[in-house]
């Protein structure tokens, strides 16, 4: 019998995890979360890029620390978070997410959205949550999702199904290590792009792959690859003793710029140029039925970190366009 692992194999090749045959599926009792803010456009409109990303954030924070244990698959997605994990953590997961929605609402005036259904529920729906791992450094582990299931739960959860109703007064969310602090990142090449990719059909996988690998192979030149986080920053010494005396290589080796959760989901720091050739491609793609798109260009990046207590080697720094970021390019995604 397969038993799920969530320590199995990590790849360090970006590309390679674009062929996603080399996924494995959840067990059929697991738990697949979804967060979002609700009306995330207007409070982007409103120029709360850092809230959006810190609320989106959230979630991972929360039940990382609530576990002890970070030791479990999440993506970060902008102005919200999708992850799983195994059903004995559910009472405490629940209790986590409720008071997380619960300190969004307090100190932002936000509403943030969460649900949760079993994998099981999603295959029923014709849909599955597959994984893989990313090493984007020795200490900085990110999972990658595939299947349609991610997105099929976003979509029955923002219909009203699966709701975690806010019904608890401790609103106290343990969201240790997560901040938003660090200044807006500039672009060095000309934008900071925000490039969502989906394929209308998650069983065509070798079609798909084939685009993705298109598509990051024109951003992955130079020797920056388009990384939206520069090498040359010189760090303060409180700096360094919040990252536990991580160098400034480290944040931009853990940084998450490139992910994919059944959306090719980018930050990249690149040309014009660069972006034509891809926009091409995309409108290609689209106009042949394999994919929708959405992009939105920007000025800077914006970096929200999460340091776990007692894990601080393995600081995450998960990364978003100042301008409206993935919250723009769903807009644009989502009208097609």
């Amino acid at each position: 019998m397969f038993r799920f692992s969530t320590k199995r194999h990590a790849y360090h090749d970006f590309a390679e995890l674009l062929d996603t045959t080399i996924y494995q599926p959840l067990p059929d009792e697991w738990l697949v979360g979804i967060t979002d803010v609700v009306n995330s456009t207007s409070a982007v409109n409103a120029g709360r890029y850092k809230d959006v990303n810190y609320a989106g954030a959230s979630a991972i924070a929360a039940l990382g620390n609530a576990w002890n244990s970070f030791d479990f698959p999440f993506v970060f997605r902008g102005d919200g978070a999708a992850f799983a994990f195994h059903p004995d953590r559910l009472e405490t997961a629940t209790a986590a997410l409720r008071q997380t929605v619960g300190h969004v609402r307090d100190v932002f005036q936000l509403d943030l959205r969460a649900g949760l259904v079993s994998e099981r529920e999603i295959r029923a729906g014709g849909k599955d949550v597959r994984t893989a791992r990313f090493s984007a450094s020795e200490t900085a582990i990110y999972s990658m999702f595939a299947g349609g299931g991610l997105n099929w739960a976003d979509r029955q959860i923002k219909s009203g199904k699966y709701g975690i109703a806010d019904n608890v007064t401790d609103t106290s969310a343990n969201l240790s290590g997560l901040t938003c602090e660090w200044a807006p990142i500039p672009s060095r090449s000309g934008e900071i792009l925000s490039l969502l990719v989906e394929p209308c059909d998650h069983s065509r996988s070798t079609m798909f792959a084939k685009l993705a690998k298109q598509i990051v192979a024109v951003f992955d030149t130079g020797e920056r690859h388009s990384h939206p986080v520069p090498n040359d920053i010189v760090i303060t010494q409180d700096v360094e003793d919040y990252l536990s005396g991580a160098a400034w290589a480290d944040v931009v080796a853990n940084s998450d710029y490139r992910r994919y959760d059944d959306v090719l989901r980018l930050t990249l720091d690149c040309t014009a140029e660069q972006i034509g050739v891809v926009e091409a491609l995309l409108v290609r793609a689209r106009n042949r039925g394999d994919i929708r798109f959405g992009l939105h260009r920007q000025s800077h990046a914006l970096m929200t970190c999460l340091v776990p207590s007692g894990n601080k080697g393995s600081h995450l720094h998960f990364l978003d366009g100042m301008g409206g970021g993935y919250t723009k390019a769903a807009e644009m995604l989502e009208a097609q």
